[in-house]
């Protein structure tokens, strides 16, 4: 028979092996996971919530999650409430910000523990790859109603209208002076519609895009040029890039275009005084994405960004900047973030948007030009 002895080893190493089953199922799941005590002393952490807070287990156990976040965040009375009520707490698109952790947008779990009930288990759980590819594709839509629309009003309405205004012209010869300025009013309409829809037919579809490696430092060089002899002349331009990237797949003159545009809203939205624009490239490889109309899942590892340091986008207004006649400006058309999205979606790329008061950053992401792999002659071994 088993002894006392031999039986209480084999139940605490039960125990510990229950206990070191569960620290490696922590650690495997992909949202951060933090135990806090009532006084908001954080008791563990697993290995996501480490990149999360950036510190390991060791040096975050014994902080008080008050001294990384603010007091006033939304997140503790979610917690507040788990412990108040006893039950789990789910709270779904809650921004976290803050200068120890940086800018977050997640969804959260809280939970009392069984053996503490004033201790509570947060799950973190970061929206950001999930929204990028939901901004990705109400992007793509924006693209797509353009281009419909362009086609129909380039086909369908510039007729009319030129049968109009020559009506009103032809009218204009019949009649006294004092008539005539209705005439003129016509025309001068019939004019404004024309010119607008001569802006529209850029977004038309004009057959496959022509595509070729492209330097993107030489097309945010030529962009700041443009920049500072122009419309930026009273903002500090920056320039942070990685001289490594391999070429850009797309068409120089359209990436002029986009980037173009995307600095020019910059410009607009910061301070005449102290004004600041930052044109920026990084290589991040992982994110794919599965894209309309593509069989694969692309891989967009270059990325550009352009961050401004304005008032921000409205939060209203944010869902829908690249959607057409979409606009903050007073005399603005809306048309010039809609062109961004048509273009950046004919190169098969992605959008996103982080907005914040004296932070506004554009992120695109392209593909690059894949290397073509020679083999020796008799083919590849």
């Amino acid at each position: 028979m088993m002894g006392i002895r031999e039986f209480a080893q084999r139940k605490k190493r039960k125990v510990l092996a229950v206990k070191l089953d569960a620290g490696a199922v922590l650690n495997a799941l992909p949202m951060a996971v933090v135990v806090v005590a009532e006084d908001g002393t954080i008791l563990h952490v697993n290995d996501t919530g480490e990149q999360f807070f950036h510190g390991s287990a060791t040096h975050l156990r014994g902080q008080r999650l008050q001294d990384m976040i603010p007091e006033d965040s939304p997140l503790f009375s979610v917690i507040e409430q788990a412990r108040n009520d006893g039950n789990a707490v789910f709270e779904y698109g809650l921004n976290l910000n803050s200068p120890r952790i940086g800018r977050y947008f997640v969804n959260v779990q809280a939970r009392p523990m069984m053996d503490d009930s004033r201790a509570v288990v947060l799950g973190l759980q970061e929206r950001s790859i999930a929204d990028k590819i939901d901004h990705q594709m109400s992007h793509r839509g924006a693209a797509r109603s353009v281009s419909a629309m362009a086609h129909m009003l380039a086909h369908e309405v510039k007729n009319p209208l030129s049968g109009i205004r020559g009506a009103a012209q032809l009218l204009e010869d019949t009649l006294d002076a004092q008539d005539r300025s209705l005439t003129q009013l016509i025309r001068g309409e019939v004019d404004r519609i024309v010119a607008l829809v001569d802006r529209m037919e850029v977004f038309s579809d004009t057959g496959p895009l022509r595509r070729e490696a492209v330097n993107i430092h030489e097309v945010l060089t030529r962009v700041r040029q443009l920049a500072e002899n122009g419309f930026g002349r009273h903002v500090r331009i920056v320039e942070n890039y990685d001289p490594s990237l391999p070429a850009v797949l797309g068409n120089r003159d359209q990436l002029v275009q986009v980037f173009l545009n995307l600095a020019k809203n910059a410009v607009e939205a910061v301070p005449t005084v102290g004004g600041e624009v930052v044109l920026r490239t990084a290589y991040r490889p992982g994110v794919r994405f599965a894209l309309a109309g593509r069989d694969s899942r692309e891989h967009l590892p270059l990325m550009v960004s352009v961050e401004d340091n304005g008032e921000g986008i409205p939060e209203d207004m944010r869902a829908h900047i690249f959607d057409p006649f979409v606009t903050s400006k007073p005399k603005g058309s809306g048309l010039g973030l809609a062109l961004v999205a048509k273009i950046i979606d004919d190169h098969g790329g992605a959008i996103e948007v982080d907005s914040a008061y004296k932070r506004t950053v554009i992120r695109v992401m392209l593909p690059m030009v894949r290397p073509v792999v020679e083999y020796p002659e008799g083919g590849a071994e």
